[in-house]
């Protein structure tokens, strides 16, 4: 698997556009990029994790059930390209919860950086620091799930992807891995 394709793997493509217009030209790159696009945030699939589907869901985001829906669909793991501006309330509510996954971008022309020199503690999302630290400091997976207010099946899927983001195969390689990186 190439680096762009881990990159992918670990970190779907999160868009907040304010057009259509803007949209297209997004999902014709990922599109050429080996995205497969579907309009909708409804997911019916019945696995869990997307992001191996290489799966981006696209359209207009009018109200707070349709913002509930996106993040649903990129906690899953699909990429998410939503028509909505990004300054209106319903936007910025958007912006926000999707920052909690990872890098959102707002304009079509931005993609994932791809920066060799760019360290993999940087790569993890705040949850995914956030259970490395407590684990780093002795507690449960478990505890550390509760402590973040996340289900022990989120926590775990978290920590699978900060491995991969780390590079290493077991929990605690990757804790040894993030103590080291966060002391440099």
């Amino acid at each position: 698997m190439t680096g762009a394709e881990d990159a992918a793997m670990n970190d779907p493509p999160r868009y907040v556009v304010p057009s259509a217009t803007a949209a297209t030209s997004v999902l014709r790159r990922l599109a050429r990029d080996g995205w497969l696009t579907r309009e909708g945030f409804a997911v019916a699939e019945p696995s869990w994790d997307l992001a191996r589907a290489k799966l981006v869901l696209f359209g207009r985001v009018p109200d707070t059930e349709t913002v509930r829906l996106a993040v649903l669909a990129a906690a899953r793991g699909a990429g998410v390209v939503a028509i909505v501006d990004p300054t209106g309330e319903i936007g910025r509510a958007l912006v926000d919860d999707l920052s909690r996954l990872g890098p959102v971008y707002q304009d079509p022309d931005d993609e994932p950086e791809t920066d060799d020199n760019e360290t993999a503690l940087s790569r993890l999302i705040p949850e995914q620091r956030a259970l490395l630290e407590r684990l780093a400091d002795g507690e449960t997976i478990a505890a550390a799930a509760a402590a973040e207010f996340l289900s022990l099946r989120t926590a775990n899927r978290r920590i699978a992807q900060a491995r991969e983001a780390l590079g290493v195969r077991t929990t605690r390689e990757a804790v040894l891995a993030y103590v080291r990186q966060r002391r440099s």
